[in-house]
């Protein structure tokens, strides 16, 4: 990671999970999948990925599954992000609108 990209959090659905999570608390499971329009697999593969890198944080498990209910960034997952997201802009130095 010398160049500051995280290649556990550069796969989109892993970097909108993040960036979704970023401004807030703490979100629940069913509206990641729902505002991502992710099925429930795929958004469990992803969550999976970051809780076991310490990025994500389950905030309360189902009592009859291993899914969580709630999900939030943990510290070092924040600075990560934030750390990939300055990366990137660092790659394409800043971006102009264009003119009508």
């Amino acid at each position: 990671m010398e160049d500051g990209l995280d290649p556990l959090i550069h796969p989109l659905p892993r970097l909108r999970i993040c960036a979704l999570l970023d401004p807030v608390t703490q979100e629940t499971f069913g509206a990641i999948r729902d505002l991502l329009g992710l099925s429930d697999a795929t958004l469990s593969k992803h969550v999976r990925t970051l809780v076991d890198a310490g990025y994500l944080e389950p905030t309360n498990a189902q009592r009859s599954g291993r899914r969580p209910v709630s999900l939030r960034l943990t510290p070092g997952g924040r600075t990560a992000f934030h750390r990939h997201v300055a990366a990137l802009t660092g790659l394409t130095g800043p971006v102009q609108e264009e003119q009508e």
